[in-house]
């Protein structure tokens, strides 16, 4: 691996079948060790139930307010700071409670292949 600076560009972001908006900040077969991605849920809104396959998955509250619901667990409040680590195969989902966007990073380790995405 060589050292590399990707720059932030919000024309990236995307929508995602799961229900939100998606900016690969860095996921590429340069680093496959890892990917970081910023998501964006509106408010009010509720991603799909869904899993990884063979994918760990940690979100990094940035900004907003929300609650995340993982495997059996009761669903739990979440704010800016608040880290919540999903394992592998494990079902997920975020809401937006907030009136404003709910944004965190999505850090997947191996990297984020779309072809793990399972719906739940």
């Amino acid at each position: 691996m060589t050292s590399n600076i990707k720059k932030y560009d919000p024309e990236r972001e995307y929508f995602f079948v799961e229900g939100c908006y998606i900016n690969e900040l860095s996921n590429g077969g340069l680093d496959p060790d890892v990917s970081i991605a910023q998501a964006r849920v509106t408010p009010g809104v509720t991603t799909q139930w869904h899993r990884l396959n063979g994918t760990t998955e940690r979100y990094v509250i940035l900004d907003g307010e929300g609650e995340v619901e993982v495997g059996d667990c009761a669903p739990k409040q979440v704010k800016k700071g608040d880290v919540v680590i999903i394992p592998p195969q494990t079902r997920q989902r975020i809401s937006n409670t907030s009136e404003e966007d709910l944004i965190f990073l999505a850090i997947c380790s191996p990297r984020f292949q779309e072809k793990n995405y399972i719906d739940s």
